[in-house]
């Protein structure tokens, strides 16, 4: 099973959101609510990540207190990651690099990766692992839609979440290339409006980024 599978796969999100909140939470009671909050605003697929203690617990509480989300774990770097997440039910793994071994851990346990590239020669081992859809990280730092727009050449193939960097504003720029299927980031999640629990807040902000218009064809 590929990440293309949750987007244009038997059984996927129809349509799917063009953004993939990036969430880092220090407390899991808050998982639940904060999900709750993202798909109301029409936004399912969740990548939580393993940055902070709660990140497996927020994981686990999503899977089994929101069926309407589609959670995955972020940030995994490590082969044992990938059993525990799995175990704490995420359906998805995204990684911010490419390891192959990781990739292979994942897939054996039923969960498409989504590794990070930010290279060409990054991009072709990927590909050779059989992966198209691909993490760009740290986008902005990487070159931004500059470089997806070189990528685009060599690469027709390949669809990008582009993340790192990215808020409201510039996230118009990059779905406006064909070979952004999404985008990644923080600015739906605030740390601001979760600590204070303003869960309309978060539901407003992830309304407007899943009507955010977008070219590519791919998870469309």
């Amino acid at each position: 099973m590929t990440f293309g599978d949750l987007l244009v796969g038997p059984g996927a999100l129809s349509p799917p959101a063009p953004v993939i909140p990036v969430i880092v939470l220090d407390d899991a009671r808050h998982a639940v609510p904060l999900a709750r909050a993202c798909v109301a605003g029409g936004v399912a697929l969740l990548e939580v990540t393993l940055r902070t203690p709660a990140g497996l617990d927020a994981i686990r509480r999503i899977a089994a207190e929101v069926p309407e989300a589609v959670v995955g774990a972020g940030t995994v770097v490590a082969r044992a990651d990938v059993a525990r997440v799995a175990a704490a039910g995420a359906r998805f793994v995204v990684m911010p690099g490419f390891d192959r071994s990781i990739a292979a851990a994942a897939r054996d346990a039923g969960l498409p990766p989504m590794p990070g590239v930010m290279t060409p020669s990054e991009v072709m081992a990927a590909l050779a692992e059989g992966l198209s859809f691909l993490k760009f990280f740290p986008a902005q730092a990487a070159g931004g839609v500059a470089m997806l727009r070189a990528l685009a050449g060599p690469f027709p193939g390949v669809g990008f979440c582009p993340t790192g960097g990215i808020d409201a504003r510039t996230a118009t720029d990059y779905l406006a290339l064909p070979n952004v299927f999404a985008v990644g980031g923080s600015w739906m999640t605030p740390a601001a409006a979760i600590a204070r629990q303003d869960w309309a807040a978060v539901t407003t902000l992830a309304r407007a980024a899943a009507s955010l218009p977008r070219a590519s064809g791919r998870g469309a």
